[in-house]
C-alpha cells in the first residue's frame, strides 16, 4: 500500500487509468442517479455468463485501435502509431493496406485512432476516422475505392469536424454511427479538466454530429454537438437494442465507469470520479477500480455490455436490466491475451475483440497484436 500510495503521484492521466487504483478484483455497481429506473418487466440475462476464444483472426498488427466490420465480413483496423487503415480478410486473416491517412500526428494516446463506416456506405463507400493532427484532434471522413491498387485505395481526406482539443494523453478517439444515423464521438480533455464542466469546448464530452459533421438536430444545447459533458476521456460507446447508449471512460486514481449516457446530463468530471452523492451529477452504472479496467470500447450482446480492459488485461461482462445493471460485473480473459482495446459485435453472440500490447504500456508476445473473435453468453 505504500508503494501504491508513492505511486498515485505519477502519471496519473494515463489510459491505463492513471495511478494504481482502489480495490482488488471487484468491482462495483451502482444506480445511475440521472436514469429512470429500469423497467421491471424488461427482460434480463443470466447474472452469470460465459467467453469462449473461438479463433485468433488476424496477427502481427502494429498499435491497432479502430475497428470496423465491412457488409462482406472483412475487417477495417487502424494502426494508431503508423496512420494506416488495413483490411483484414475476416475468414483467412489476411491483411491488405488501404493506404495511409494523411495529416495524422501520432504522439503519446494520440494518432490515428476510431474508423466507423457511413450510413451509407453500401451506396458511397465512405469510412469515417479520428485522429489526432498537429493542432487538434478532428473527424474525417475518406472514400475507399475498392478497384485501386492496395496502398492507394482511400481517397483525400475531407474534414467533417475539427477543433477537438489534444494532448499528449487523453485524446478520447471512438466514433460510431447510432441507430438514428447520427455521428457519435468520445473526446477527451486532453489533461485540462476544467475543459470537461466547460460546455462551449468539445473536450471531455460525447459529440453527436450530422453525417456532415455540424451539430445533430435535437441536440440538449442550442447549435452545439454537445450530447452529455463531464467526462475524462471516453473510449467507449456502444448501443442496446433498445437504441440506449452506453460509454466507458478512463477514472484517474479510483474508479474507471460504464455510464447510460442522458442527452444534457453531467457526468461529474472533475468534481467527482465514480459514483457520488450530489443529484446534478449522473451516477455510472457500474465502476471498478483503475488496475482492473482502464476501459477502451464496449459493445452489446446477449443482454450485456462488453468492455475491453487495457491495464485490467481483461474482458468484462456487465449485464443490464434497462439502464441498470442487473448483476455485478464478471471478468473473463484475465492476462490471458494482456492489454485488450476494442470490442465490436459480430453479430448474435459474437465479438470481434483486438489486443493492444504493441502501443507502448504492453508487454508484446509473438503474434501481438491480434483480432480474436469470441463467442459470449
Amino acid at each position: 500500500m505504500a508503494t501504491a500510495a508513492l505511486l498515485l503521484t505519477v502519471g496519473c492521466s494515463s489510459e491505463d487509468g492513471g495511478s494504481p487504483g482502489q480495490g482488488g478484483s471487484a468491482a462495483s455497481s451502482t444506480t445511475g442517479s440521472g436514469s429512470p429506473p429500469s423497467r421491471a418487466a424488461e427482460e434480463t440475462p443470466p447474472a452469470q455468463g460465459s467467453v469462449k476464444v473461438l479463433r485468433t483472426v488476424a496477427e502481427g498488427l502494429n498499435t491497432p485501435w479502430g475497428l470496423a466490420p465491412l457488409p462482406d465480413g472483412d475487417l477495417l483496423v487502424s494502426s494508431r502509431d503508423e496512420a494506416t487503415i488495413t483490411r483484414v480478410d475476416g475468414k483467412t486473416g489476411k491483411k491488405s493496406e488501404l493506404g495511409e491517412v494523411p495529416g495524422v500526428s501520432p504522439a503519446g494516446e494520440g494518432g490515428l485512432m476510431g474508423l466507423a463506416l457511413s450510413p451509407d456506405y453500401a451506396s458511397d463507400h465512405m469510412i469515417y476516422a479520428y485522429f489526432t493532427s498537429a493542432s487538434d484532434n478532428r473527424i474525417v471522413r475518406m472514400l475507399y475505392d475498392e478497384q485501386k491498387p492496395s496502398g492507394e485505395q482511400l481517397g483525400a481526406p475531407d474534414t467533417i469536424f475539427k477543433g477537438i482539443p489534444k494532448g499528449f494523453i487523453h485524446n478520447g478517439g471512438r466514433i460510431a454511427f447510432g441507430p438514428d444515423k447520427m455521428l457519435y464521438a468520445g473526446t477527451g480533455e486532453s489533461g485540462d479538466t476544467g475543459l470537461s464542466q466547460d460546455k462551449e469546448s468539445t473536450g471531455g464530452k460525447i459529440l453527436r454530429l450530422t453525417p456532415e459533421g455540424d451539430p445533430a438536430p435535437g441536440n440538449p444545447f442550442p447549435d452545439s454537438p454537445v450530447y452529455s459533458y463531464g467526462h475524462r476521456n471516453v473510449q467507449g460507446l456502444a448501443w442496446d437494442t433498445k437504441q440506449r447508449l452506453f460509454a466507458a471512460e478512463f477514472g484517474q486514481d479510483t474508479w474507471d465507469e460504464l455510464n447510460a449516457i442522458k442527452p444534457g446530463d453531467n457526468y461529474g468530471w472533475p468534481e467527482v470520479e465514480g459514483k457520488s452523492d450530489d443529484a446534478k451529477y449522473h451516477n455510472p452504472l457500474a465502476q471498478w477500480g483503475t488496475d482492473d479496467a482502464s476501459p477502451s470500447g464496449i459493445a452489446y450482446a446477449e443482454g450485456s455490455v462488453w468492455m475491453a480492459g487495457l491495464k485490467g488485461q481483461r474482458l468484462w461482462r456487465v449485464p443490464l436490466n434497462g439502464t441498470e445493471a442487473s448483476a455485478d460485473p464478471q471478468a473473463f480473459l484475465e492476462s490471458q491475451y494482456g492489454r485488450l482495446r476494442t470490442v465490436v459485435s459480430a453479430g448474435g453472440d459474437k465479438l470481434w475483440v483486438t489486443t493492444s500490447n504493441t502501443d507502448g504500456r504492453g508487454s508484446p508476445k509473438d503474434g501481438d497484436d491480434r483480432i480474436l473473435e469470441v463467442q459470449v453468453s
